[in-house]
């Protein structure tokens, strides 16, 4: 993996959240807060490059949440000293599979929840005049963990360049809480859910083999020293070969 100069990153983004939002004419930032450590590694960086005054922070809990995830979001938000504001979505989310889709699968509904916290955050990015700042990392943006036009929709990705291992480091470094930065990956849209289960494949295995054949340009099948079985190399290609479509804006014919 490659070894990052943490202070220097941090650094690097704040530049970059600030010249971004210069270039667009916006003084401030909004942003969803989940709870989880990428939410709050992206709101962090955007109060060092802003300002707390000109961030603020959206909590979208649904019924199904944990409570935990509501309380991490608030313990990160009060440690930011950031404007905050709780808004629930199950009355949102619900109406609209009990008129018209009361079989849905969880899959359907966990979409549909990742798109009505996205058009809540869009909303309220008009109210404050703030852009919206998106949360993904780069091993979830590259295998296609996220929901196209839900937790994917955003003005910019401050971390989007960064493996979930290099987050984890990087809010470590920035002092975020330890229970935020330790707690099991999950993006809680429903019961016992986590990211890696649900991905098949540890983090940190998945952010190695992604480096190896995205940096690195390793052909798993011309190699005879792969770090891990091949058959994890062959998900992670798949993961991300299929996924491929989400990374693209939609084509347009010529």
């Amino acid at each position: 993996m490659r070894q990052l100069d943490l202070e220097r990153e941090g650094s690097r983004i704040c530049s970059f959240i600030r010249e971004y939002l210069d270039s667009a004419g916006f003084g401030k930032a909004i942003l969803g807060l989940s709870g989880g450590v990428d939410s709050s590694l992206s709101a962090a960086l955007a109060v060092q490059a802003l300002g707390r005054e000109n961030v603020i922070g959206v909590m979208l809990p649904y019924q199904n949440s944990q409570p935990a995830s509501l309380a991490d979001a608030q313990l990160l938000a009060g440690q930011l000293g950031i404007e905050t504001q709780v808004v629930e979505i199950t009355p949102l989310a619900d109406a609209y599979f009990e008129r018209y889709a009361p079989a849905a699968d969880r899959l359907r509904r966990g979409n549909w929840l990742a798109r009505i916290r996205m058009c809540v955050l869009y909303d309220l990015s008009a109210q404050y005049g703030a852009l919206v700042i998106g949360t993904s990392n780069r091993s979830e943006l590259l295998v296609g963990y996220f929901t196209q036009y839900g937790d994917s929709a955003c003005a910019l990705e401050p971390i989007g360049h960064l493996y979930k291992t290099e987050v984890w480091a990087l809010a470590r470094h920035l002092g975020l809480p330890e229970a935020i930065v330790s707690k099991t990956p999950s993006a809680d849209l429903w019961q016992g859910q986590t990211d890696e289960e649900e991905l098949g494949i540890r983090y940190r295995q998945l952010d190695e083999i992604l480096y190896e054949l995205t940096e690195l340009d390793l052909n798993p099948g011309a190699s005879g020293n792969l770090t891990y079985p091949p058959e994890l190399y062959q998900k992670v290609e798949k993961l991300m070969e299929n996924s491929a479509f989400k990374r693209r804006m939609p084509p347009l014919l010529d």
